[in-house]
């Protein structure tokens, strides 16, 4: 049995650990950190390349965030950017591609075009293009199947030549990687370690994991998805929240289809990720379209087991049921359910999604796509029970006590290491750590 001591320890290899690992190995003073994942290497969950859409959220054509979320996006998009150019990982883990968000219809073509001028000072690079720009830029978005135009009005706010892509689970490596060729600083990762009980003992946190082992921190941060709430849970946190697990599906083409991104407008009554189309960096620039959404009872795909943790971190109630109602009882959003779910049934799963997918690109066959197998990921969407309402974004639980847990669904990827700054404050303050912020600030901040 093994007696590890550590100042802090992160639960969790996938970025956001990864996160918070390496800014606190690389600007603090901290002497000893240790990294505790579950699998046998790290990312290989939600932050594996296949598992999402490989995409900075930026904040520029996602049309479900408003113009104050966009000016904190932009900011912890831009460490992304900034923290790959530090270590030369362009065109190796980060990749530049064209990005746009698509208005179909007139109604969709004014949202685009005045949300252009309303955005176009936060991001002076965007560019506004009108049906003949976009068959130049991307013909697929134009052109009918017997060659002609389509018949819409369309228009796209959009990019060229800015960062758009990373490979999250490659740069879940290179950051650890860093943070390791640090200084100074003990900064240990074990893997197949799953954490089973975390317990407080004086002023440390005891972790126990399934195999026996056991460590030691004065500090604990878990950034283990769902799983983060099923701890919290354990150690009677956080009971006013239960987690909805979201898997999200794709579907790849057998041919190159799109020069780049193309987001569409979103559904404000619907809680997730209007369909878009990504170049994917794993398949040789072939277009994927995703994601779909679909309630699975489990908190890891494609892994077994996570049942029973489903259920219990659901923290199934009256007020549960409550906001599963409020949601159903809304026709779009339930037909919404009844689709996706559809999406996932083999013989008509391909035939549904072409007349979503079609918006996009109206040539579009049977021919041209097919279902992703084992690509896609769970996403843990919180529920308030308090307030009786499905939360957006990230949740965390800081107690105070020493211990955080980190729920970060869909843009979590792109807000690591913002998120990791959040919390490197806390670690800082709780243990007396010096955090080099002017420093911080410089690498990982545009002025």
């Amino acid at each position: 049995m093994n007696d590890k001591n550590y100042d802090v320890i992160i639960v969790g290899g996938g970025i956001s650990g990864a996160a918070l690992f390496y800014e606190l190995a690389k600007y603090t003073d901290v002497k000893r950190i240790c990294m505790l994942e579950k699998y046998e290497a790290l990312a290989t969950l939600n932050t594996k390349g296949t598992s999402n859409s490989q995409t900075i959220h930026v904040g520029d054509i996602e049309t479900n965030y408003t113009l104050e979320k966009a000016k904190i996006t932009k900011r912890t998009a831009k460490m992304i950017e900034k923290f790959c150019l530090q270590y030369g990982l362009e065109n190796k883990v980060m990749f530049s591609h064209q990005k746009m968000a698509l208005g179909v219809g007139d109604k969709e073509v004014n949202f685009i075009t005045k949300r252009y001028h309303e955005f176009k000072e936060l991001f002076p690079y965007l560019e506004l293009w009108d049906k003949e720009k976009l068959k130049e830029l991307e013909p697929k978005l134009v052109e009918m199947p017997d060659g002609s135009d389509r018949p819409e009005n369309i228009v796209a706010m959009g990019a060229k030549d800015q960062y758009t892509t990373v490979d999250f689970g490659a740069m879940t490596e290179e950051l650890v990687k860093q943070a390791q060729a640090c200084k100074n600083v003990v900064t240990d990762v074990y893997f197949n370690s799953q954490v089973d009980e975390i317990t407080k003992v004086n002023d440390s946190y005891e972790l126990v994991t399934t195999t026996g082992d056991k460590y030691s921190a004065k500090f604990v941060v878990v950034n283990a998805g769902a799983h983060s709430l099923f701890l919290a849970h354990k150690m009677g946190y956080g009971e006013h929240m239960g987690s909805l697990p979201m898997a999200g599906s794709f579907y790849v083409t057998t041919k190159h289809l799109l020069n780049g991104k193309v987001y569409m407008v979103q559904n404000d009554k619907l809680p997730f990720a209007a369909l878009h189309g990504d170049p994917d960096i794993l398949l040789d620039g072939k277009t994927r379209f995703g994601p779909t959404a679909l309630m699975l009872p489990k908190l890891e795909r494609y892994k077994p087991g996570t049942y029973l943790d489903f259920w219990k971190t659901l923290n199934f109630d009256g007020d549960i049921v409550k906001i599963f109602w409020d949601l159903l009882k809304d026709s779009e959003i339930r037909n919404y359910v009844l689709k996706n779910f559809m999406f996932e049934v083999p013989f008509i799963n391909k035939k549904l999604f072409l007349s979503d997918a079609r918006k996009i690109v109206p040539s579009l066959t049977e021919c041209d796509i097919e279902y992703a197998k084992g690509f896609g990921g769970v996403r843990p969407q919180v529920l308030d029970k308090e307030k009786q309402k499905l939360m957006l974004g990230e949740a965390s639980i800081d107690t105070g006590e020493g211990i955080i847990f980190n729920m970060t669904p869909s843009p979590g990827a792109t807000s690591c290491l913002g998120n990791a700054e959040r919390d490197i404050h806390k670690v800082a303050d709780y243990l007396k750590l010096k955090f080099d912020e002017k420093k911080f600030l410089a690498d990982l901040t545009e002025k």
